[in-house]
């Protein structure tokens, strides 16, 4: 391809265009930039998000399974982009990793998760608002922004992403501390919601919801109830449609079979029954937490630490006997009056400490620490006790060397491995345990039967997980992979090391958290959590979009434990969390929030009963509480209010589908074009797989390395995650620093009047609308027009004439870019032309601006239609207090009609009298509310106006003298 300066210089000013709000051509250098396949579904979404540049955000409420995730990647992506980067995304709190690390792989977005540490951390280092920040998006959990409120509302976020947001629907109670909070601190900023379940029990979820968008969609809670909260007819649910579709998009499974392959999940219980010394360890620490007084545990967090025991009690011999040994030294240096961090040394084995604490309790995490004055006679002598029972425990914890549980888990491998054969998966297994004591152990009992195993934890730092990384390092030299953060490096080392070479990867927890390993098709949960978020996002590690196998789900089952068998048969069918395609459904999940209530009631079962008949009625109760809490009802209205027929949806999706794979395709052949013309004396290019070499670093004052690159090109049937990039590769983007800068630098170029000749004749394609200009030679200018109301704008605006006079049409005109040419020499604009191209590049500009100035309009127009409708909702409300009076007056004053008693008729004429002054006491009220109504209502035209003004900036790109061959 033989390319000119001209070509170049277009080529770049048109890469780096904005775009109207609503045009499908905006994401464009998103999606060509992320390592994501292009899903119409989610392009639609993140355009809705984009529709308006009045609007205040959007609700995305696909259902699971969909990618809600991506269609936010995208959005953050867009926003990244256009250098509009204070972003931020509240989430819960076992998601922080899971963004974190899909920002980075799938769109190349640097993050930072906020919590105390960090937090107090930054403080420290002289930051005064550490969520102030500089290209970083910022992550962070839902307690945690409630707690730092304050810092939040001073920060000028460009977009706030909520996850899991309808942990928020009931924001209009407020009972809901966390989502008033944080309705309050981001009034003002631009937000997306992410949830599967946006409707559970009642309508005025909805109301919540959209009044965190904004709170100027309805009126009042009053007066939505007023409206909404009753027997809807046809009419009301399509008045109510209509105003949640400006705010609210909801995409169903069903509607986009035809893109994306659903795989199933399988489930294997494994049974084992424990040997006599397991049984009474369980038995004598299980009695021990009973206990009224414990003084091993600190009272404020008894609860959770509870909870912590017997989950390691659970989980090995390994686990707890370490934990138990912490005790003892606890309560030894509290009799000496030291103290003892338990916290911090539960958490070294126990990696999700931290992590519960921030969703257990409201505020941030309270540093525990015991200060005794002086311990009575009778504590010294009780803890002495205690001590003694703890070292009885812990000497015998010691002392079984071999679990039953282990033992099992070979046969449980293989029963799995023959499932995997049969699909035709990789034999690799994922195994989560809760505790990294039983992680070392179960990776010296693995490796002696002859496995590959690799281990996956919060520190990474055992000597086979340093020799990866080492090599790893080596093998991605001078290559983008190589972020130069050590901790998401090393991840990275390990996962693609489970990839590649292992056959077993043991994870912890909080390790596992946002790594994703759609390449294994078997999980085994060496630990069961009693958090059915936890385990569905266990699962989610292998069972995600890209998986091309069913997935096989292998739990334990202690035989002996009643209470295990009664938490498993809940997770199991109530939950139906191992088992179908989607695994569990977004309604069972939504009633339980976050899990962690959920996950309290198990622990106090666990504490309080003791007897089998004890355990069964406890579980029969909580069963009954969780009957799927949305009504068949509730599961109507929300079809009714946010679905779209099916046919609808996929001849849009079809439509926008092959829109965008245009755009995208056209896109990144001048990306292709241009970087091939910059690099020509730097690198080598191979055209038809989309890479090239880089020899030498054009630009040695930036960190670029030198080594292979290739784009990630999407054509026909093959998507991006088909490709196989080499480990010495650095994937080309539009956003990568040696693009951009390319860019930069092809503005500049020089690009003086000059004669360039295209070659049609010796092109491989066919384009009928330049055939007639074969022979033809004349005259054009490309000027770009940039506009700046709601939004910014670029335009290109091309007047392209013939000698003879012929106008050509600018789409036309651009075609001539898509072929090779020369520049012959310097030429010189004749004066002509001049008064020609004045007419033609006014006219285009005079269309553009009309159109943008339509747009405005109705951008406007519904913006007025929303407050015009959101008074109408106020003064309803107001209106219904007076009408209700008026009925009151009109009842009593009948009855009274009826009374025979004077005394009593007298009574009732002064009740009436009293409501009478109610009534126009409110009346007056309703005239001052109108007309406090009708003043908020022009302030916000005030701000819209405002808004509305336009600016125009003009600036030539090149003028030539063109001549086609």
């Amino acid at each position: 391809m033989q390319l000119t300066p001209y070509h170049a210089k277009f080529f770049a000013y048109d890469l780096n265009r904005q775009l109207p709000a609503n045009d499908i051509g905006k994401l464009t250098a998103s999606l060509q930039d992320a390592q994501v396949d292009l899903n119409p579904h989610q392009v639609e979404a993140a355009l809705f998000a984009f529709q308006s540049p009045l609007s205040n955000g959007a609700i995305l409420a696909d259902e699971v399974g969909l990618g809600k995730t991506i269609e936010a990647g995208i959005i953050l992506s867009q926003q990244w982009a256009e250098r509009k980067r204070k972003l931020i995304i509240i989430c819960p709190a076992n998601l922080r990793k899971q963004w974190n690390q899909e920002l980075l792989d799938k769109f190349f977005l640097p993050s930072i998760i906020l919590e105390a540490k960090s937090f107090n951390q930054s403080i420290k280092d002289g930051n005064l608002n550490p969520f102030d920040v500089l290209d970083n998006i910022v992550i962070c959990s839902f307690q945690f922004a409630r707690a730092k409120a304050a810092y939040l509302e001073n920060t000028a976020w460009d977009l706030v992403v909520i996850d899991e947001a309808h942990r928020l629907r009931n924001v209009y109670k407020s009972s809901n501390r966390i989502g008033n909070t944080l309705k309050d601190t981001l009034s003002n900023r631009k937000k997306v919601l992410l949830t599967a379940t946006p409707l559970q029990n009642s309508i005025l979820e909805l109301y919540g919801l959209v009044s965190i968008i904004d709170d100027y969609a309805f009126g009042d809670l009053k007066s939505f109830k007023t409206k909404y909260s009753r027997q809807l007819e046809e009419e009301d649910y399509t008045e109510l449609k209509k105003r949640l579709q400006a705010f609210c998009k909801r995409t169903l499974r069903r509607q986009v079979l035809s893109y994306i392959n659903y795989t199933e999940r399988k489930a294997i219980r494994e049974e084992f029954t424990p040997n006599e010394d397991e049984h009474l360890l369980y038995t004598w620490v299980s009695e021990y937490l009973q206990r009224p007084k414990l003084y091993a545990l600190p009272n404020s967090q008894r609860q959770l630490m509870t909870l912590i025991l017997r989950k390691l009690l659970a989980s090995s011999t390994y686990a707890i006997y370490g934990t138990l040994d912490s005790l003892v030294i606890r309560l030894e240096k509290l009799l000496q009056k030291n103290e003892s961090n338990l916290i911090s040394n539960i958490e070294t084995d126990y990696e999700l400490l931290s992590e519960i604490q921030d969703e257990w309790f409201n505020e941030e995490e309270e540093e525990i620490t015991v200060v005794e004055e002086t311990l009575p006679d009778e504590d010294i002598e009780a803890i002495k006790f205690e001590i003694q029972d703890l070292k009885k425990f812990r000497d015998l914890a010691y002392s079984i060397k071999i679990n039953s549980k282990a033992n099992h888990l070979f046969t449980a491998l293989e029963k799995a491995f023959v499932e995997l054969r049969k699909l035709g998966a990789n034999e690799k297994a994922l195994i989560f345990t809760e505790s990294r004591r039983t992680q070392e152990y179960l990776n010296t009992t693995l490796t002696a039967q002859g496995y590959n195993v690799v281990l996956f934890n919060g520190v990474n730092n055992d000597p086979l997980s340093n020799r990866i990384y080492k090599k790893w390092l080596l093998d991605h030299k001078n290559s983008d992979k190589i972020t130069g953060s050590p901790t998401a490096d090393k991840r990275a080392a390990l996962v693609d090391y489970f990839r590649n070479e292992a056959t077993i990867m043991i994870a912890t927890e909080a390790a596992a958290e946002g790594v994703n390993l759609q390449f294994c098709s078997l999980l085994v949960n060496y630990d069961l959590p009693w958090n059915p978020q936890r385990i569905e996002q266990r699962i989610g590690r292998c069972h995600r979009y890209g998986q091309k196998y069913d997935v096989v789900v292998v739990n334990f089952l202690n035989k002996k434990n009643a209470a295990d068998i009664r938490v498993y048969e809940l997770l199991d069918e109530k939950f139906r969390l191992f088992s179908g395609v989607f695994g569990a459904s977004d309604d069972i999940l939504g009633t339980i929030g976050n899990g962690v209530d959920f996950e309290k009631r198990i622990a106090q079962i666990y504490n309080d009963c003791r007897t089998p008949e004890e355990i069964q009625k406890a579980f029969d109760d909580l069963q009954l509480e969780l009957q799927p809490e949305i009504n068949q009802k509730m599961q109507s209205v929300r079809s009714t209010l946010l679905e779209k027929f099916d046919e609808e949806v996929r001849d849009k999706l079809r439509v926008d589908y092959e829109n965008a794979k245009a755009y995208l395709n056209t896109f990144e052949q001048k990306l292709w074009k241009t970087t091939r013309f910059y690099l020509n004396d730097y690198a080598s290019f191979i055209d038809n797989e989309y890479s090239f070499t880089l020899h030498k670093n054009p630009f040695p004052e930036e960190q670029i390395h030198s080594g292979p690159y290739m784009i990630l090109k999407s054509e026909g049937a093959k998507k991006k995650t088909d490709f196989y990039v080499p480990d010495d590769t650095n994937v080309y983007r539009i956003g990568h620093k040696l693009a951009q800068r390319i860019l930069r630098e092809c503005t500049k170029l020089e690009t003086p009047v000059a004669e360039v000749v295209f070659d049609y004749t010796n092109t491989n394609t066919k384009i009928t609308v330049l055939e007639e200009y074969v022979g033809c030679s004349g005259w054009m200018q490309i000027e770009q027009l940039s506009i700046h109301s709601f939004g910014n704008e670029d335009y290109n605006l091309i007047a392209c004439v013939v000698e003879n006079g012929d106008v050509i049409e600018s789409e036309i005109a651009e075609r001539l870019f898509s072929l090779n040419a020369v520049v012959l020499g310097k030429e010189e604009l004749p004066n002509k032309v001049l008064p020609v191209f004045e007419e033609i590049l006014h006219q285009q500009k005079q269309s553009i601006i009309s159109m943008n100035t339509e747009r405005n309009k109705d951008f406007f127009d519904t913006e007025m239609d929303k407050l015009e409708q959101w008074a109408e909702d106020m003064k309803i409300g107001l209106e219904k207090e007076i009408k209700d009076l008026d009925a009151e007056i009109k009842l009593r004053k009948s009855e009274a009609k009826k009374i025979l008693n004077l005394e009593s008729k007298v009574r009732a004429q002064r009740s009436i009298k009293e409501l009478e002054k109610k009534r126009s006491e409110k009346r007056q009220r309703l005239f001052v509310a109108q007309d406090d109504i009708d003043n908020r209502k022009e302030e916000l035209l005030s701000d819209i106006e405002e808004r509305l003004q336009q600016s125009i900036d003009k600036k030539e790109i090149f003028s030539i003298k063109w001549r086609m061959i």
